[in-house]
């Protein structure tokens, strides 16, 4: 299916380039259009063969969406900052052990701009797309053959081999993790989707942080900062623990029928 995807990319991004004459879009404009109508063709087909519609595609979940989304998405948000900061520090030890190429380094200079085409396609478009994909597609083909553990681990090995460098492969790991517990409890893509947003908006605000600090803070501030990360991550996990414990697919406490 990761084929068809990439081939389907391709395709568009062809046809965009050929038509870029009466468009007039940008470099980032033309990456946004062809993830989109890309992915968009993708699920199209895929959707129609596995018989799967968007709404239980998105929530497939005997809990109401309003009550994923106000009791579920709360304490989600309270692990990005922490993650923020873990990811953030493990990638700084790989760069130093095994420093950024020339086309790496231009990428992450292009995917850290702060551009509305660039903001859109990594906080908007990739959270929903991506989860819709990882999660709601190949996770959940996943759970239907293999154990809980091995299918969340397969999907998120590939979630993190997807981004094809060694760097945001070991991110995409521990998140497609973190997402894929996510998914097998609530079977839903609402608080995916709010994770994987927050945390890419997470990385572009820091990158804008450290840009204009040039990375200078003091011990104090990042002391501060995780101390807060790791208190706000700790209420978070510990809320997500006693509301997620039952069975996956089960309804939330507080949306039990009578």
């Amino acid at each position: 299916m990761y084929l068809a995807l990439v081939l389907c990319e391709v395709v568009v991004s062809s046809a965009l380039r050929d038509a870029n004459g009466m468009l007039g879009l940008s470099l980032e404009q033309h990456q946004a259009l062809t993830v989109l109508l890309g992915n968009g063709c993708v699920f199209a087909l895929v959707m129609h063969f596995r018989n799967i519609t968007y709404r239980s595609l998105f929530h497939d979940s005997p809990s109401s969406a309003k009550a994923t989304l106000a009791l579920i998405v709360p304490p989600v948000l309270l692990l990005v900052p922490a993650l923020l900061l873990f990811m953030g520090y493990v990638q700084e030890l790989l760069v130093r052990i095994a420093p950024l190429s020339a086309w790496e380094e231009q990428f992450f200079q292009r995917v850290g701009t702060n551009d509305i085409a660039t903001v859109l396609a990594v906080c908007v478009l990739a959270p929903v797309l991506e989860e819709m994909l990882f999660r709601g597609i190949v996770l959940r083909g996943f759970l239907e053959r293999y154990s809980r553990s091995t299918a969340i681990f397969g999907s998120a090995v590939l979630f993190g081999a997807v981004h094809l460098n060694m760097y945001q492969f070991l991110v995409g790991l521990v998140a497609g993790t973190i997402l894929g517990w996510l998914y097998e409890r609530t079977r839903s893509l609402i608080p995916c989707i709010a994770l994987h947003g927050a945390y890419n908006s997470g990385t572009i605000v820091l990158t804008g942080l450290a840009q204009s600090t040039n990375g200078e803070l003091s011990i104090e501030a990042i002391l501060s900062m995780w101390t807060a990360s790791l208190a706000a991550a700790a209420c978070g996990a510990i809320a997500l623990r006693r509301m997620l414990t039952n069975r996956s697919g089960q309804q939330l406490p507080e949306q039990r029928s009578p």
